[in-house]
């Protein structure tokens, strides 16, 4: 008899970079231990979200919201650090930029007179190179010493936008080409999940969008309790109600907007404008290595949902993601000319009496509705 075994085809960054826009790949996923339950996401006073989908023979399926696409990109920038607790990168992704926002420590080292703490990265923070700890810090120079200006005036310089007052601005539209090689330069990271700076009238959508569902879904409801052994509380011994799911299937869609990712350069007769041809294949490449190193072990997207990969597919085909981070890296040509092997990260250094003041309360508010409007990208369990 034939072999009827389906072929696996392999997908490189030059691959989708080359390919159609959207590249969408799908990846069937099963609870860990054959479990049958899993728990979906949560959402403030309607807990879990199980919806009606149409589908073409007139039925209707039940459908469950497992991760919105919020969720999921922080699912995919996790594994880009060595681990939950560990803000150094991940071994692949050596000498890819990223930004630090540091502070003095808690205590002083005299052996070590410019070690300062890590507090958070571009990597870990949902509005990345655009988060108030990066633009509103003073980056740390050669010399171990803050900048004497903030870094969104060095950023705006080098993206070619002029400040207003009150710092508002928009970028000319020969500016943009600017715009995309100074957050590639610091951030690369930024151009795969999207970045919003509204003062400056700059938004740049996903180029990787996610999400995570589960197909002929059930609710299942069960409960749980708090135990206060040594009566130190007033909650008692409370019982609450929790949801688990069970489905039929479950799918995570990842979807590459290729049109997007190639519109961030091109050549203009001998002139480049924007990124290169190598720097756009490094932003595939790292969108594919996201997905790759999400799926290639079992992943716990929150407690109760521990999810393992059973296929990969682009079509009908199933897939094999082919990706070398260290030959994209290399041909980025992100590193130092004075430390070919150094890693290049950007300190912004914010002093602790300033980084852990209360601010106030309705100052704060105003601000964070101001700056963050729709681009949340954090949401809770």
């Amino acid at each position: 008899m034939p072999d009827t075994k389906p072929t696996t085809k392999t997908l490189t960054p030059a691959d989708v970079l080359k390919g159609g826009s959207p590249c969408v790949l799908t990846a069937v996923l099963a609870p860990v231990a054959g479990l049958d339950r899993f728990q979906p996401a949560g959402f403030p006073e309607v807990g879990h979200v199980i919806y009606k989908a149409p589908r073409k023979n007139g039925a209707v399926e039940h459908v469950c919201i497992v991760d919105s696409p919020a969720s999921m990109a922080n699912h995919l920038e996790s594994v880009c650090m060595r681990g939950a607790h560990d803000y150094d990168l991940a071994a692949d992704l050596h000498g890819m930029p990223y930004l630090r926002c540091v502070t003095d420590p808690q205590s002083p080292d005299g052996d070590q007179p410019n070690r300062r703490e890590v507090v958070v990265t571009s990597l870990t923070e949902g509005h990345r190179i655009a988060s108030t700890y990066f633009l509103d810090g003073k980056r740390i120079n050669e010399g171990g010493e803050p900048a004497n200006e903030q870094f969104k005036e060095e950023l705006a310089d080098e993206c070619g936008i002029v400040l207003r007052t009150g710092n508002r601005a928009h970028p000319p539209v020969e500016k943009w080409w600017q715009v995309f090689t100074t957050i590639f330069k610091y951030d690369p990271n930024a151009l795969v999940h999207g970045v919003l700076f509204p003062k400056w009238n700059v938004k740049i959508s996903r180029v990787l969008t996610a999400h995570l569902e589960a197909f002929g879904a059930g609710r299942v409801d069960r409960s749980g309790v708090k135990f206060d052994r040594l009566q130190k509380t007033t909650s008692g011994q409370p019982i609450f109600a929790v949801d688990d799911s069970t489905a039929r299937e479950i799918c995570a869609t990842f979807i590459l907007d290729v049109a997007l990712l190639r519109s961030f350069g091109r050549a203009d007769g001998e002139q480049k404008l924007g990124l290169t041809g190598d720097q756009k294949e490094f932003l595939a490449a790292l969108a594919l290595w996201k997905i790759n190193q999400l799926l290639s072990a079992p992943f716990r997207f929150r407690s109760g949902c521990h999810l393992e990969l059973v296929s990969l597919k682009q079509g009908e085909s199933a897939v094999e993601l082919d990706v070398s981070m260290e030959s994209a890296i290399e041909k980025a040509k992100f590193r130092s000319g004075k430390d070919p092997v150094a890693p290049v990260v950007t300190d912004i250094f914010w002093p602790r009496e300033e980084l852990y003041q209360e601010p106030p309360e309705k100052e704060s508010a105003a601000k964070d509705a101001a700056d963050e409007e729709d681009e949340e990208e954090t949401e809770g369990e």
